[in-house]
């Protein structure tokens, strides 16, 4: 296994070279056939997370999420960046020392709070910048994200996206990412008005050239890799209890081989 200071190196690497898809997965088997499909790196996706623990987003907690991130460092040799909210009720700071501890070499920290909405801008940059001294701290290159959630928390604003976003740039993040961007025209005015590497959520209308073209250099797919194997699941459990079904069942045997 690689060591954290070579996975974070490879995964500060990635932002200089080729767009890449960094998807998101929910467990640590659901990492390893990522990892042997031929992902370079790996985000952990809080909605994922907390289906596992049967609960909604949100409503896990940061020791909770520490050994979630614990568990997939054991089962892939890949860098694995964390989705941390807003930090939890620990704040950015502690949240990015705890999940480095936890062996994660990147991780991302929002603008918004459900109890309070997004913060705002002069609150919102103070809990970057306090990200970012915790990441320059650990003396190795951990990669932080920052995100600006207006666009899908009920103020889709493209201007007050990017000003966000140019804050957040100016604070010391190493990315930055608006989830909710809608189409590549927005993809490219976010892209076009930072410096900094720009991670954009995956959509169904869009696709990898589509985004790498409007400037994307990293592409997450959230919690949707989840989602389609609950709905797959779903689907034939629903067919077994409703016709007696079994016709969706059958262990495939290529990715068995991916798994210790």
């Amino acid at each position: 296994m690689s060591t954290r200071e070579e996975r974070a190196a490879r995964f500060q690497a990635l932002h200089a070279g080729e767009p890449f898809v960094i998807p998101n997965p929910w467990d640590g088997g659901s990492a390893r056939v990522l990892e042997g499909l031929g992902f370079p790196a790996l985000a952990t996706t809080s909605s994922g997370f907390a289906f596992t623990l049967g609960r909604r987003d949100g409503r896990a907690t940061l020791d909770e999420v520490a050994a979630h991130v614990e568990s997939l460092v054991r089962a892939t040799d890949l860098p694995v960046s964390v989705d941390l909210e807003n930090g939890y009720a620990e704040g950015p700071a502690v949240a990015i020392t705890r999940i480095a501890e936890a062996g994660a070499v990147g991780g991302s920290i929002e603008d918004w709070d459900p109890a309070v909405g997004v913060y705002e801008l002069p609150k919102a940059i103070e809990r970057i910048e306090a990200a970012v001294e915790a990441a320059h701290s650990l003396g190795w290159p951990f990669t932080l994200t920052a995100r600006a959630e207006n666009h899908i928390r009920g103020n889709p604003d493209l201007d007050d996206t990017i000003a966000r976003l140019q804050a957040f740039e100016q604070a010391g993040a190493d990315v930055l990412y608006a989830p909710g961007l809608a189409n590549a025209d927005e993809i490219r005015a976010v892209c076009s008005a930072v410096s900094k590497p720009v991670n954009v959520l995956a959509r169904p209308s869009l696709t990898m050239a589509e985004i790498a073209e409007a400037g994307g250099r990293r592409v997450s797919v959230g919690g949707a890799l989840t989602w389609t194997a609950v709905g797959a699941f779903v689907e034939a459990a629903t067919a077994i209890r409703d016709r007696g079904d079994f016709s969706s069942l059958g262990a495939s045997s290529g990715f068995q081989d991916w798994l210790s």
